[in-house]
C-alpha cells in the first residue's frame, strides 16, 4: 500500500509514474468523477487548459468527464512533466548519476539506532535497496518506490499521452533529480524521516477521494500538512518548480499552442499555483471542472 507521504510524492511528481502499468484511458467510463480542470484566456483569446493529475490510481479507477474530454479534443499540445516517462532507463541513468557520493559510507551506520528500527519496520527485507554512498534524498525516494512496488496502479499522465496529442516536457529525469540533490543536507534528512514515519493509508485514501472529488481544499490540507509543510522542501519541489513552469507555458498559450497542461495536482494550488501565476500574468483562468 502506498503511503501518504508517497502519494503526496506522487501529486507534485511523476518520479514513480515510469514503473506503473499503461491505461488505455477508452476502458474508463466517464462519469461522476470531476478532478479540477481550468480554462486559461490570453489577451488575444488564445487558449489553453490547466489539468492537476494524479500519477497513481487504482486499476480500472474513474477519472474522465465530458469536460476534459472536450479540453483534449481542442488542445493541440499536450504538456507533462516529463515527456520520456516511459523510459525506465533513461530514469535510472540519471539517478544513478546524482544518488551517490564515494566516501559517504554505509547509509545505516549514518544513522540513529531508532530511526534504523523504524526503517527496517517500514521496508522489511528490501535491505538491497539502501546501499553504501547512497544519498539521503536518493534513500527517501528508494523507500517510497518500495513502498508502492506491488500496487498495480495506474498514471493518468500516462494515459493522456496515450492519445494523439504532441507531448511537450516541462522537466527531464535528471532536472527532476537534480531538484532533490540540490536539497541542503537538513531538508534532506527531512524529506528521509517523513517518508520513514509516514504510515497512513487513511490520508492516502483521502487523497484520491479529493483529488477525483475536485476538492480544492482537502487536496491543500492533505498535501501541505505533510512533506510540503517543510518550507525548504516545499519552495524547492513545489514553488520554485512553479514559476519556471509558469515561464515556459505562458510563450505556448501566447503562441496559439492550445496546451492542455496535465501535471500533478500540488502545482495548481493555492497562491503559488499554476492557475494564480499564469492570472498574475494577465490572463483570465476559469475553473470549468
Amino acid at each position: 500500500m502506498i503511503r501518504a507521504l508517497f502519494a503526496a510524492l506522487l501529486l507534485a511528481f511523476g518520479l514513480a509514474a515510469c514503473d506503473l502499468l499503461d491505461t488505455d484511458p477508452k476502458q474508463i467510463a466517464p462519469g461522476a468523477p470531476a478532478p479540477a480542470l481550468w480554462e486559461v484566456t490570453a489577451d488575444g483569446g488564445q487558449k489553453a487548459w490547466l489539468f492537476g493529475t494524479i500519477h497513481a490510481l487504482p486499476d480500472g479507477a474513474r477519472w474522465h468527464s465530458t469536460a476534459l474530454d472536450s479540453a483534449f479534443d481542442e488542445a493541440d499540445l499536450l504538456v507533462v512533466e516529463i515527456a520520456d516517462l516511459g523510459d525506465a532507463k533513461a530514469a535510472a541513468e540519471a539517478f544513478g548519476k546524482l544518488a551517490y557520493t564515494r566516501g559517504l559510507g554505509p547509509f545505516r551506520a549514518r544513522q540513529d539506532r531508532a530511526f534504523n528500527e523504524r526503517l527496517d519496520a517500514k521496508i522489511g527485507d528490501n535491505k538491497d535497496i539502501l546501499p553504501s554512498d547512497i544519498e539521503d534524498w536518493a534513500a527517501a525516494l528508494q523507500i517510497a518506490s518500495a513502498s508502492a512496488e506491488d500496487t498495480g496502479e495506474n498514471g493518468v499522465d500516462r494515459a493522456l499521452m496515450a492519445g494523439s496529442k504532441p507531448v511537450v516536457g516541462l522537466e527531464s529525469y535528471a532536472a527532476q533529480f537534480g531538484i532533490f540533490d540540490a536539497l541542503s543536507p537538513a531538508d534532506q534528512k527531512a524529506l528521509l524521516r517523513a517518508v520513514v514515519d509516514d504510515d497512513s493509508a487513511e490520508d492516502e485514501a483521502a487523497m484520491r477521494a479529493a483529488w477525483l472529488t475536485g476538492n480544492l481544499d482537502a487536496l491543500t490540507h492533505l498535501a501541505m500538512t505533510g512533506m510540503l509543510a517543510e518550507p525548504g522542501l516545499r519552495a524547492a519541489l513545489l514553488e520554485q518548480r512553479n514559476r519556471a513552469w509558469a515561464e515556459q507555458i505562458a510563450p505556448l498559450i501566447e503562441a496559439g499552442r492550445k496546451p492542455l497542461v496535465a501535471v500533478g495536482a500540488a502545482h495548481m494550488l493555492g497562491e503559488q499555483g499554476l492557475p494564480t501565476l499564469l492570472e498574475a500574468r494577465g490572463m483570465r483562468v476559469r475553473r470549468i471542472q
